[in-house]
């Protein structure tokens, strides 16, 4: 039963108060009535009789000693109520202060190299990850009853298969828009022509992969990461270990391997969409027939280009693989890491796919490819 909260002069030592019953919230207002008038002339005050005690009690009984100008060894608590009392009495003595961003040239300085180690901690975390992921690979390889088959083939159903459309389409419209400016361009010069060159060109050793890769990058890595996110979250990869699985053969090398498989179909797929495009608008505004568009192409363009951009395919897709599910496995609980997580890995993968082409490109052209 909650007892009433008492505020009282010790009959016997004059200038002692005694304070009992329950301190809490359920008392507020009379406490309050007590911090606000109560125990005028108190030099002591002895809470010892006081039965329960929560943090709005305790802050109540500070304000109290504190109007009344009290020293610490004038206050006489409980033992069990000291603790609470010395949180109390810390936070009301020093309360939180609003920290003001700094925006001056030596903050600038610190937040660039706090993000420079941010990112080469990104960079040491994905190292490992795919060493760690080829390991269980390399283990995994000579027991084919380990390999998770069925989980296989449903991602490669979502991860392929269900981005056949948008593929297509994207890839149609982008080489629809740039057999028209090249037309544009090539026009002034009469050499329009040369159009079939620049389709077949860009699209089998850039456009084609390069395109496929941003798409599952945005769509497939944000996927990978949200999934494993929402089973890290609700401690179902602790379950899996629990279990005695392992949860890179259980959930990582499933992804990888349908990532492997349908990024260069895909990319197939893309490249074809592009040369479609472009055959749309050879022969609808440039006067180039299906066929004579089609014959400059097997004419002009050398199997190497195709080569060379189905060569970045499986590059892309461990990089879109590895970064979706190293950042999934990185969520630490909650739905705001979820969603960070989901937004780093889009970002990473994009970023890392756009900077690999560019090198690529730059070192094929070197070799002479």
């Amino acid at each position: 039963m909650a007892e009433t909260p008492l505020l009282r002069e010790d009959p016997g030592q004059p200038g002692q108060w005694l304070a009992a019953g329950d301190w809490t919230l359920a008392h507020a207002r009379q406490l309050e009535a007590f911090a606000g008038s109560g125990a005028a002339g108190a030099q002591r005050l002895d809470a010892r009789g006081i039965g329960q005690l929560d943090a709005s009690g305790a802050m109540l009984l500070w304000r109290l000693a504190r109007r009344l100008g009290l020293a610490v060894d004038a206050l006489a608590l409980r033992p069990e109520h000291a603790p609470l009392f010395a949180a109390v009495q810390d936070i009301c003595t020093s309360p939180a202060r609003r920290v003001e961003k700094d925006y001056g040239f030596r903050a600038l300085l610190a937040r660039a190299g706090f993000t420079v180690e941010d990112y080469a901690k990104e960079v040491l975390a994905l190292v490992a990850f795919t060493g760690e992921a080829l390991l269980t690979a390399l283990k995994v390889a000579g027991n084919p009853r380990r390999w998770r088959f069925t989980a296989t083939v449903a991602h490669m159903e979502s991860v392929g298969l269900d981005a056949v459309p948008l593929v297509l389409l994207l890839s149609f419209m982008v080489g629809a828009v740039v057999a028209f400016l090249g037309a544009e361009v090539l026009a002034e010069f009469g050499a329009e022509i040369f159009v079939v060159e620049l389709i077949g060109i860009a699209f089998l050793r850039e456009f084609g992969v390069l395109l496929t890769a941003v798409l599952l990058a945005g769509r497939t890595a944000s996927a990978f990461t949200a999934q494993i996110g929402a089973m890290q979250s609700g401690e179902e990869i602790d379950a899996i270990r629990t279990l005695g699985l392992d949860p890179m053969e259980l959930l990582v090398l499933p992804r990888l391997v349908a990532l492997l498989l349908m990024l260069p179909l895909l990319s197939f797929l893309a490249m074809l969409a592009g040369i479609g495009g472009g055959i749309t608008i050879g022969a609808s505004m440039l006067g180039i027939s299906p066929d004579m568009f089609i014959a400059r192409l097997h004419e002009t363009i050398e199997v190497r280009h195709f080569l060379v951009g189905m060569a970045k395919a499986p590059v892309f897709a461990l990089v879109i693989g590895l970064i979706g599910c190293l950042e999934g496995m990185q969520v630490q609980g909650t739905a705001q890491s979820v969603g960070e997580r989901t937004t780093s890995s889009v970002v990473q993968t994009i970023s890392l796919v756009i900077v690999i082409d560019a090198l690529a490109a730059l070192w094929f052209m070197e070799m002479g490819f």
